[in-house]
């Protein structure tokens, strides 16, 4: 018969396998570094190219906690001190999803001024389809990341029960 825990919460969970297999967090902290580095080639290698290409080699898969002032998008802030994600130019909003057509003329916010750059054609921008290649690529590793992460624990756990 198998034994039954109910745990609630990141705190409870990381407790309890901290208790079964002390070098889980080593383990784990290591394959999400190496999850965020993944993601961020692939998502590079799909990025839209520039002139320059400083957009494309902007992405980096990187500790939180090593961007303390870099805001993430898309989650709620995490408490894992261990915790990955890739980090890109801002821009990457307005490439992944596109913007609308808008005026870029002083005033042009305003009823008046949308209604003069709209008559004159001048200072519109004509806006820019999406192109989407960050959000696609990540459904698309997700499956592979969440199983490198679980791998990871399952590691630690055999080595700790002497199996590994």
């Amino acid at each position: 018969m198998a034994v039954m825990a109910e745990l609630r919460g990141r705190d409870a969970l990381m407790r309890r396998l901290n208790q079964l297999a002390p070098n889980v967090e080593k383990y784990a902290a290591q394959a999400k570094l190496e999850v965020a580095e993944e993601a961020a080639e692939m998502m590079r290698e799909r990025a839209p190219t520039g002139a320059t290409l400083e957009y494309r080699e902007s992405f980096s898969g990187e500790l939180l906690a090593n961007n303390p002032n870099k805001q993430q998008v898309g989650l709620s802030q995490t408490k894992d001190p261990s915790a990955a994600g890739v980090f890109a130019q801002y821009i990457w909003r307005f490439l992944e999803f596109g913007t609308a057509p808008h005026s870029t003329v002083k005033g042009g916010g305003t009823v008046i001024g949308k209604k003069n750059a709209a008559a004159s054609g001048k200072g519109m921008h004509p806006g820019m389809a999406a192109q989407p290649h960050i959000f696609p690529t990540w459904r698309a590793y997700k499956k592979k990341a969440s199983a490198k992460i679980r791998a990871a624990v399952n590691k630690a756990v055999r080595e700790a029960m002497g199996k590994g």
